[in-house]
């Protein structure tokens, strides 16, 4: 589950191994051992890995379905804003 979580999120951000493991400070052998579940990360890095994707690691775990959208940062207006373009993305399924 870590690992598919793992690469869904890394495709979702259209990322390549390469470059998720050179964010992370890791080698791409060790992204793709991560995704194909050979080996687990560091709790560590797990955390890590959580804040680039800006999920919780319950997410990347697969304890809990929600994926919340961190708004950090973000002003009331642009709050609304993210509001607004996911209604408009949910109308178009």
């Amino acid at each position: 589950m870590l690992g598919e979580n793992i690469q869904k999120l890394r495709k979702s951000f259209s990322i390549s191994q390469v470059e998720f493991a050179k964010a992370l400070g890791v080698s791409k052998q060790c992204v793709s051992n991560w995704e194909n579940a050979y080996i687990q990360p560091s709790l560590d890095m797990l955390i890590k890995i959580a804040d680039y994707f800006k999920v919780s690691t319950d997410f990347l775990l697969g304890r809990c379905k929600d994926n919340p959208i961190s708004t950090d940062g973000l002003n009331d207006k642009e709050i609304a804003h993210i509001k607004l373009l996911i209604q408009d993305l949910l109308t178009k399924k």
